[in-house]
């Protein structure tokens, strides 16, 4: 009874399963990823109404160099 009660419930799901992609198949006119900014020194895009001004991440500094990571 145990065993027939799991076949039910495994075939149910993948019944259910198969239904529901099938039902939510992919759009082929939707885009995979958002639009990409070019990441130039201070260029700026407009997008939704807003602009966004966009520059290198890592600046220099004068900092001197971490030469060691010990830690006790």
């Amino acid at each position: 009874m145990l065993k027939a009660g799991a076949t039910v419930i495994t075939v149910g799901a993948t019944v259910a399963s198969a239904l529901f992609v099938t039902a939510h198949l992919k759009n082929p006119v939707a885009p995979l990823q958002p639009t990409v900014l070019s990441a130039q020194n201070g260029s700026s895009a407009n997008e939704l109404g807003g602009s966004v001004t966009i520059g290198p991440s890592v600046q220099p500094s004068t900092n001197q160099p971490v030469t060691s990571t010990y830690a006790s």
